[in-house]
C-alpha cells in the first residue's frame, strides 16, 4: 500500500486543548497536501476552517468530547452548531456511565437522536473502549448497528488506551454489515496504520500520519 493509499483513510487530526489557529492552518495545508479523508477538529474552529478553505476541507469535529457524559440535549446542539458551521462529519462519544450501568437502550436511541439530527452526513460514534468490557463492547456494537450510524470508532484518544487490532476484530464480528469502522488512539507506527487499514477500518484518526509515513514517531493523538 502506498503512502498516498494510507492517508486516504486518514482523518487527520488536531484536537488539543491548546490548539492554535496557527496549529489548525497547518494542519489544513497538510490535507489539502497530502489529500487526507478529512481533519477532525475542535467545533470551535468549523466555521473559520470553513470560511478560509471552502469545499477543499472535509471537516470533521467531535460532539460530547472527550468523557462522553453531556446530556443528549445539548449533545444536540452541539452537533446542530456544528453543522450549521460547516462540518460534514460527526464523531459523537457514547454516554460512558450509561455503557457501565448496562443502559443499552439509552445509548442506542442517543445515537439514533444524533444520527436524525446529522441526517446524511456522518456520523461516527466513539465507545471509548479502554473502559469496556467484551460484553460491553459487543452490546456497543449492536447499538451502534441499530440506531443507523454510519461508524463505530474505537477511541476519543484521551482515555487510557487507543485502538486494538483485537478491538477492530470483535467489531468485525459484531457489527451490522452498513457500518464501517474507525480506529484512533492507538496507531503509533507506519505499520499500525497500515494494519489496521488491512484489518478493515476505512478511517483512522491519527495526528501523525504524516510524521509516521515519514518515518517519525508519533505525537499526540
Amino acid at each position: 500500500m502506498t503512502k498516498q493509499e494510507m492517508l486516504s483513510y486518514v482523518d487527520h487530526t488536531q484536537l488539543k486543548a491548546f490548539a492554535t489557529w496557527e496549529d489548525i492552518v497547518k494542519l489544513c495545508e497538510e490535507a489539502m497536501k497530502f489529500q487526507t479523508a478529512s481533519v477532525c477538529v475542535p467545533p470551535c474552529y468549523i466555521r473559520r476552517i470553513h470560511d478560509t478553505y471552502g469545499d477543499k476541507i472535509n471537516i470533521c469535529t467531535v460532539i460530547g468530547f472527550p468523557l462522553g457524559y453531556s446530556v443528549t440535549a445539548v449533545k444536540v446542539v452541539e452537533a446542530e452548531e456544528a453543522l450549521k458551521d460547516g462540518a460534514n462529519e460527526i464523531d459523537m462519544v457514547v454516554n460512558i456511565s450509561d455503557v457501565k450501568n448496562g443502559q443499552f437502550d439509552k445509548v442506542e436511541e442517543e445515537i439514533r437522536t444524533l444520527k436524525m439530527v446529522c441526517g446524511k452526513k456522518i456520523l461516527k460514534v466513539i465507545i471509548e473502549t479502554c473502559y469496556l468490557t467484551e460484553e460491553e463492547k459487543i452490546a456497543m456494537c449492536k447499538a451502534v448497528t441499530n440506531a443507523g450510524a454510519d461508524f463505530i470508532k474505537t477511541s476519543t484518544g484521551f482515555g487510557t488506551g487507543g485502538a486494538t487490532l483485537e478491538d477492530i476484530k470483535l467489531f468485525k464480528k459484531y457489527i451490522g454489515k452498513e457500518v464501517k469502522m474507525k480506529a484512533a488512539g492507538g496507531v503509533k507506527t507506519a505499520a499500525d496504520l497500515e494494519n489496521f487499514i488491512k484489518e478493515g477500518c476505512e478511517r483512522i484518526g491519527t495526528s501523525s500520519a504524516v510524521n509516521l509515513l515519514n518515518g517519525e514517531e508519533a505525537k499526540g493523538y
